[in-house]
């Protein structure tokens, strides 16, 4: 008689072994790929001076390479800085394109040997950037200066900027308009009392006294701000009055000098003549004797 048999139920153990069986193959290839021992980026941070963008971070790579992306708020990510060993990242073109924008940007970790690698490695995102609202005001320049009489003109050089319009690159007036201002601080060259003065122009032309030497210094602000809103200030710059009084006094010693010479000869002609007259008048007196 022929005896009912059901379907076959698998063994516990063997169940148990497959499933240790393909824990440990992919446990070889997660080893073999290298993706466990590649560090994320942290700590990235914008360094942002007159438009010119930098993103940096860390730690320094051992066995694994980063590659940027960075993208607006509705753009897609864009890649820079392919598999590289640094951990900074000059993104400046991409920013200068709309510098009101609001941009993100994200650090990619890859093992150091995958090229090619195709799966999706881990990374970490940057704080939002704005450049408009939160590049640094880069220390500006004196171009040029002059005092005469009660009158100190002072004028800024517009630093050029990597902003571009029309294939020419703009100027930190042009890009900020209005929004930038100067502050002037000066002080007489013999005290320390400082005064300030304001513009929203590249020309200070501030009332002084007359013949005192000036000192003075500029600071650029874009006061709209919340942030980052003064810029380092310039170096001292000093007038001068001593070298304009002493063109006076020199051309005033020389004209003593002159009327002391014409002086000084009218007095020799005039003695001269005196004493020839004298020697004259003696042998005039003294002939008749002679002649007796």
């Amino acid at each position: 008689m022929e005896t009912l048999s059901g379907p076959r139920m698998p063994c516990p153990e063997n169940t148990v072994a497959r499933m240790l069986l393909l824990g440990l193959v992919l446990l070889q290839v997660t080893g073999a790929s290298g993706t466990t021992d590649v560090l994320v980026a942290y700590n990235l941070t914008w360094k942002s001076t007159n438009f010119k963008t930098i993103l940096e971070w860390e730690p320094k790579p051992i066995n694994h390479v980063y590659t940027v992306q960075i993208s607006s708020r509705l753009g897609n990510w864009k890649s820079k800085c392919f598999y590289t060993t640094d951990t900074e990242c000059d993104l400046t073109d991409e920013i200068v394109n709309n510098v009101n924008q609001t941009y993100l940007a994200r650090v990619l970790s890859y093992p150091a040997d995958a090229t090619d690698y195709t799966g999706e490695p881990p990374f970490t995102n940057s704080p939002e950037f704005t450049p408009y609202l939160e590049t640094k005001l880069g220390r500006p320049m004196i171009q040029s200066h002059k005092q005469v009489g009660t009158k100190l003109n002072v004028t800024i050089q517009d630093a050029r900027t990597l902003v571009r319009m029309n294939g020419t690159f703009l100027t930190l007036r042009k890009v900020f308009g209005k929004d930038l201002s100067y502050t002037l601080y000066y002080w007489k060259a013999s005290s320390t009392g400082k005064k300030t003065a304001k513009t929203n122009t590249n020309e200070f032309l501030i009332d002084v006294d007359k013949g005192e030497s000036y000192c003075f210094t500029v600071q650029a602000s874009i006061p709209s701000r919340k942030t980052n809103q003064k810029s380092p200030e310039s170096p001292i710059v000093c007038t001068s009055q001593e070298k304009g009084m002493s063109r006076e006094m020199l051309l005033v010693i020389g004209i003593v000098v002159l009327v002391v010479i014409v002086l000084t000869v009218i007095l020799a002609v005039s003695l001269y003549k005196c004493r020839k007259g004298r020697r004259g008048q003696g042998g005039k007196e003294s002939s008749p004797l002679n002649v007796a």
